[in-house]
């Protein structure tokens, strides 16, 4: 049986496989799925390469947070040699059902710095819809990172104005971090990213939207290498 048009496989990039359903909900005032999150998060550490930083994806963080067991936690865990990076992003999300995919409501970023030894949590909904969800990802995370790491909540993250933006906040705040640190971050424990959240407004997340957008497109039209 073939297909239908919104299942339809348009780019593979890195490790990540987006569909042409992916499309349609940069199109429009939609909510953005795992799919999308995963392939900004790879677009990022393809610009900012360094065994110190680690973006993590999606439906990683969600096993983090909803994993049962904690030995079959402790092998998923040690591949990702989270003891040894500088910088971790990881996407928070709502759902608890892990009988659910891509489940959930509401998304947010949960950020470690090393150098300043603290999780920080940047959620743009008004009443920090997230923070049982981050806070439950801080605690299973920290032994992992060999540091005892304190958890804060950031009070000037940028607020979203509408239901559907939060993804597109979570992957803006990430590319002011993932700036941040490839530029000063080693020099600015103290004050971290926060002075450059001013970057992330309502329109600059709308153009955003937009340039992943025309960012899909332009990597469907690339030539394909042969190897």
């Amino acid at each position: 049986m073939a297909k239908s048009g919104a299942d339809e496989k348009i780019l593979s990039y890195n490790d990540v496989v987006l569909r042409r359903s992916d499309l349609d909900i940069l199109n429009g005032p939609n909510y953005l799925n795992d799919r999308i999150i995963e392939f900004y998060f790879s677009y990022l550490s393809s610009l900012f390469p360094s065994d110190d930083i680690l973006l993590v994806p999606p439906s990683i963080a969600f096993w983090i947070k909803e994993c049962p067991d904690p030995e079959s936690l402790k092998d998923f865990m040690e591949p990702l040699h989270l003891s040894r990076r500088k910088l971790i992003l990881l996407p928070i999300n709502d759902n608890s059902d892990v009988c659910m995919a891509e489940g959930g409501s509401h998304w947010s970023l949960l950020a470690f710095d090393r150098n300043s030894n603290v999780f920080v949590h940047h959620d743009s909904s008004s009443g920090c819809m997230n923070e049982y969800h981050a806070k439950q990802v801080y605690k299973v995370t920290l032994p992992y990172t060999s540091s005892n790491a304190t958890y804060k909540e950031c009070p000037n993250t940028p607020k979203q104005v509408n239901g559907y933006d939060c993804g597109v906040y979570v992957l803006a705040i990430a590319r002011v971090i993932c700036q941040w640190y490839a530029s000063s971050g080693t020099q600015d424990a103290d004050t971290l990213w926060f002075s450059h959240l001013e970057q992330v407004t309502p329109s600059a997340v709308s153009v955003m939207r937009n340039d992943i957008l025309g960012l899909i497109k332009g990597l469907m039209a690339a030539p394909k290498t042969v190897a």
